[in-house]
């Protein structure tokens, strides 16, 4: 069996989008996935299956929920991996509680690479490598211009970020 972690985009935030985390962990058991735990209220979810589709997975719980729920999907030594890889975790200018993930439902083209590389972003900076964006917010993510919206938008991939905390989290509460 495979371990998954399933990043839901867009739920219970302002109060949109309510997913009571009970009815997101029975919505995944009901799919015959097992060992199923969530983490904080946004949609964190790890389990174990023999094979995952984000695609099934966005069905099931649109079915289950009423309305189209975005599912980035990664086995544990993925999220591991690119978790490992983020370039400013160390450097001494480098405050974690202002790094973020950005996570991309695919790798970018080669052209919107090159045209992210040329925004002017002040502070904020970021690198890319395959489908992780590593960003650094120095003055906040709430008013960053490279959030997930403009990193969509640019990229052309569905993406979701979460902040280094819920990342270092989800690393510590991964299945053994």
């Amino acid at each position: 069996m495979t371990v998954y972690l399933a990043l839901l985009r867009g739920i219970n935030v302002s109060g949109q989008k309510k997913v009571p985390m009970t009815d997101l962990r029975a919505a995944f058991a009901a799919q015959s996935f097992s060992d199923v735990s969530t983490y904080i209220q946004t949609g964190n979810v790890w389990f174990r299956a023999e094979k995952a589709d984000a695609t099934a997975i966005e069905r099931a719980l649109e079915k289950s929920f009423g309305f189209p729920i975005p599912v980035l999907l990664l086995t544990q030594a993925e999220f591991k991996s690119i978790a490992a890889g983020n370039p400013f975790i160390g450097q001494a200018s480098v405050d974690i509680a202002n790094l973020h993930l950005t996570l991309l439902a695919g790798a970018p083209e080669p052209t919107a690479v090159k045209e992210l590389a040329t925004v002017e972003a002040g502070r904020e900076r970021f690198v890319l490598k395959g489908r992780a964006v590593y960003l650094h917010c120095p003055d906040g993510y709430g008013r960053a211009k490279l959030n997930n919206n403009f990193l969509e938008r640019k990229l052309g991939q569905p993406a979701t970020t979460r902040n280094w905390k819920t990342v270092s989290a989800l690393l510590s509460l991964a299945p053994a």
